[in-house]
């Protein structure tokens, strides 16, 4: 593994990874490359990242924005762009490929935005909440900005920290299958990744290799369409579903109301 450099303003580990790694070695993890990796300059503790999920509201996320002629037009030269992939993908899973576009539009703008923060950082830190001491650390960081009482995000960072470790078990286990360095791969704030913004849960058991080049990589456009449609096609969609299914299907990728319709609305828009 590189060396990577550590952000400006960035905490040091100061043993907020030691239980972590712990566990990760009580469940099979190599110990020595577990220990390796989490020595390296660039693994670090990442409150102001985390502290994203105590303060985030899903309400000032402007949607809207979606559905301006601008990103409809540049979404229509995507989907002729990738007409060949959309082709094979609905005949084999029977997934629009506006609902497909649409996805890849709100979620990354048609993978031009891919988050800048180290997956392996987001959810080593997320998951190391499990630790009484680590909670009330960054609880005293965001106490002065948090809209929950000190009850109510305990509450919320066990149940996210549960969750972290989880998804940070899955990621290790494609980093090592995929040959990928666990540091070299940057997503959003929530540990999300690639062009379609899987978690790593979903990446293993969804995603899938598009191109035929041997790999499943999320930052690849044919894999990202394919995962999409195969994720979706698990879920239950059909060929000419109808909204109300579609609607809750959606939810399953991304638990909100606003996005689900926003996703509806934009795939209408793409095949008008």
């Amino acid at each position: 593994f590189l060396p990577a450099q550590t952000p400006a303003g960035a905490n040091k580990k100061a043993g907020y990874f030691n239980a972590l790694q712990k566990r990760l070695i009580e469940d099979g993890f190599s110990k020595n490359k577990i220990n390796a990796l989490y020595d390296r300059h660039g693994v670090y503790f990442d409150a102001k990242g985390v502290s994203l999920f105590f303060s985030h509201s899903e309400g000032k996320l402007n949607y809207d924005q979606f559905i301006s002629k601008r990103s409809i037009k540049k979404a229509k030269k995507y989907l002729k762009k990738h007409r060949a992939v959309f082709d094979g993908v609905e005949k084999t899973y029977s997934v629009d490929k506006e609902i497909i576009t649409a996805i890849i539009l709100v979620e990354t703008r048609l993978g031009t935005y891919l988050g800048k923060r180290s997956i392996l950082n987001t959810l080593s830190t997320m998951a190391s909440l499990k630790d009484q001491h680590v909670k009330n650390m960054l609880w005293r960081k965001i106490a002065g900005s948090s809209p929950f009482t000190k009850e109510e995000f305990d509450k919320k960072a066990e149940k996210k920290s549960t969750w972290a470790y989880s998804e940070l078990k899955d990621f290790l286990k494609y980093a090592n299958r995929e040959n990928i360095d666990p540091l070299s791969v940057c997503g959003s704030y929530a540990g999300a990744m690639g062009i379609a913004q899987f978690m790593p849960s979903n990446i293993l058991a969804h995603a899938k290799d598009g191109n035929s080049d041997g790999c499943v990589d999320l930052f690849n456009h044919a894999d990202a369409i394919v995962s999409i449609a195969s994720y979706l096609q698990h879920y239950g969609w059909q060929a000419k579903i109808d909204d109300k299914k579609a609607y809750k299907i959606l939810l399953s990728y991304n638990y909100s109301k606003y996005y689900a319709n926003i996703i509806l609305k934009i795939a209408k828009l793409l095949k008008g």
